[in-house]
């Protein structure tokens, strides 16, 4: 079955736009604008502290709130499938389930971070990226590789943290595109010398298309779709030489599929004292809370989520090349199973974890270097030890070459612990070990020149006692591995007034034992895009994203091209509006076997910010 068609004249619109205003600008003989030349910009997640991402000996990759607005995307998933390492799926249109994988490993190999606090499951260990509203986040860190030394559990692929928005002054938007997908936020803030506050709420509603197909195992032919209401606040005051700040994210979702609705709440908050203890010490102390809340009535289902942490970093400059850092964290974490038919608990558990870790990290004018190691230790597996290394050394001016070594594990998600699954089918498994990882990484920043740099990777990652139901009842064991090699590669270009922004992906990620490819990672996945900036005001690009052939539980799915255009015009100081347009061609393609995806589509934007928020 074809994927669905967009049934808004707005496609139409949008379509003609969009291609009429890139066209029209590719022949334009305005004046072009000299050579942009932007700072590095600044990364706090790969190692706990901050840094350049180009001083950083980790693959990190910073999109910032005007990344997103230039972007035009609708959503986070939108967002995120473009970047090297990362493959999406979707099982349908948006608020459906999202799976993301990290350099090839599990959907559940990636640590995920708002404002410094864990926010996957405790139940089922997954992150529904459709709770994150776009609209809410200021900035986004994508850290490749493991970084399990520094954050503990997940982190095997890397790690993602989303930042909240702050705003400067008040701010307004509406969104429509296809599928009748209706957005709006509002909200304010204020910021001095002594602190500040900001806060916005928005909502969506998205009337969406039939998540299935006839080939999907539960097809019905209605439109599923999305209802979501979110609040992201901050704030902070100036204590001294100390900083007192906190941080909300509230979101709650109605998602439609084609068994019936899911109604889901997520919320994170986090406080934090920061600050120079003496000229040479710097702190953080920061506590967390973290809530996910699923209820499936169709499946007389309901999963309760909590988790709350405790952290204090160290930060201590021994002298103007060396560095320690040193902490300790603390999380408690329970999850409780409800059969809402029964009215009985299936399962309510917490177990605790209590991780002490230290990096040393150093540079010279031509090698920088960093060790860490970490210790965890678990209520109800015991411990897992986990170290990292790497070091850059710099050629010439414009190249360096990079080397790094990485552990990571990943606890058993409650279910997998203590699940008494269905009818003794699929049941839970309390002596199960922690998934173990290795991995070596290479890689190469060069410096063409003037305006054109290049960033190649290339790593091999092992992965051990991996968790999968098996068995005759299909029980949760510790039986299978996995074997991932890959490479990335990342150029940006520009010259006056035009821009070109590329990556691509390859890997091969197999279980060893049979030679299987494992599922949904595409072996080869690129993206290219081309910016032409015809004024202060007034942008427009056009991008070509492709995935190559992949495998699904019942069979292969084939590769695909989408052709994607942008516009975006400043008409007046305080006004913005932004186009996007998205597969223009109208391909059908498939993310999960069964289950549809968007034809052509395309959204418009408006927005209002007299402080260019």
């Amino acid at each position: 079955m074809k994927a669905v068609k967009s049934r808004s004249s707005l496609i139409a619109i949008s379509y003609f736009l969009l291609l009429g205003a890139t066209t029209a600008g590719f022949r334009a003989q305005a004046q072009e604008n000299p050579d942009v030349i932007t700072e590095p910009a600044v990364q706090v997640t790969a190692t706990r502290q901050a840094q350049t991402v180009d001083a950083s000996l980790a693959d990190v990759t910073v999109i910032t709130r005007a990344d997103i607005d230039a972007s035009g995307a609708a959503d986070l998933y939108d967002l995120l499938r473009t970047q090297a390492g990362v493959d999406v799926t979707r099982s349908g249109g948006p608020g459906e389930q999202t799976a993301l994988f990290l350099r090839g490993t599990n959907s559940n190999h990636v640590l995920v971070l708002v404002d410094g606090v864990r926010i996957a499951s405790t139940g089922t260990g997954g992150v529904d990226f459709s709770l994150l509203p776009l609209d809410a986040i200021e900035r986004i860190e994508i850290v490749r590789g493991p970084r399990a030394a520094y954050w503990g559990s997940d982190a095997i692929g890397g790690v993602i943290q989303v930042f909240t928005r702050k705003l400067d002054g008040p701010r307004a938007a509406v969104q429509y595109g296809s599928y009748d997908d209706a957005s709006g936020s509002a909200g304010i803030g204020d910021w001095n010398d002594r602190g500040g506050f900001s806060v916005q709420a928005g909502i969506r509603h998205v009337t969406g298309f039939s998540s299935q197909n006839p080939q999907g195992f539960s097809y019905d032919p209605d439109d599923d779709g999305l209802r979501n209401r979110n609040l992201a606040a901050r704030g902070e005051v100036r204590l001294g030489t100390q900083t007192l700040s906190a941080n909300a994210l509230y979101s709650d979702s109605v998602n439609e599929f084609d068994q019936g609705t899911s109604h889901t709440i997520e919320q994170d908050l986090g406080a934090s004292l920061a600050g120079d203890a003496n000229s040479n010490w710097f702190q953080r102390l920061s506590v967390g809370s973290a809530r996910d809340d699923l209820d499936t009535p169709d499946y007389f289902s309901l999963f309760r989520s909590r988790r709350q942490s405790l952290s204090w970093l160290n930060l201590f400059t021994l002298d103007d090349h060396q560095s320690l850092t040193a902490g300790v964290d603390q999380v408690h974490e329970s999850g409780e199973n409800v059969d809402t038919f029964g009215n009985a608990d299936l399962y309510d558990e917490s177990r605790d974890n209590t991780g002490v870790f230290a990096g040393w990290s150093g540079h010279l004018p031509a090698f920088d270097w960093e060790l860490a190691a970490r210790h965890d230790h678990n209520s109800v597996f015991g411990g897992a030890s986990t170290g990292s290394g790497a070091i850059g050394w710099r050629v010439a001016p414009a190249l360096r070459l990079t080397a790094s070594f990485g552990q990571g594990f990943r606890a058993p998600s409650l279910n997998e612990l203590f699940s008494p699954g269905y009818g003794g089918w699929f049941a839970g498994n309390p002596d199960l070990r922690p998934e173990h990882s290795r991995s070596s990484e290479l890689g190469a920043e060069w410096t063409i020149a003037d305006g054109f740099t290049t960033r190649l990777s290339a790593y091999h990652t092992d992965i051990d006692d991996l968790i999968d139901f098996t068995g005759p009842l299909f029980e949760a064991e510790n039986t299978e591995r996995a074997r991932i090699d890959g490479a990335e590669l990342e150029a940006h270009w520009q010259r006056g007034a035009w821009r070109v922004d590329g990556n691509a992906t390859w890997q091969d990620a197999r279980d060893p034992a049979t030679g299987a490819r494992l599922l949904r990672r595409a072996p080869r996945k690129g993206d290219l895009a081309l910016t032409r900036v015809f004024s202060e005001r007034l942008d427009a690009g056009i991008e070509l994203y492709a995935e190559g052939r992949r495998q699904d539980i019942d069979g292969p799915l084939g590769g695909y091209a989408l052709v994607n255009a942008r516009l975006n015009w400043s008409f007046s100081p305080a006004w913005q509006l932004h186009l996007r347009a998205e597969n223009l061609a109208d391909r059908t393609y498939y993310l999960v076997s069964g289950y549809n995806t968007p034809g052509r589509s395309g959204w418009v934007e408006l927005a209002w910010s007299p402080h260019g928020n």
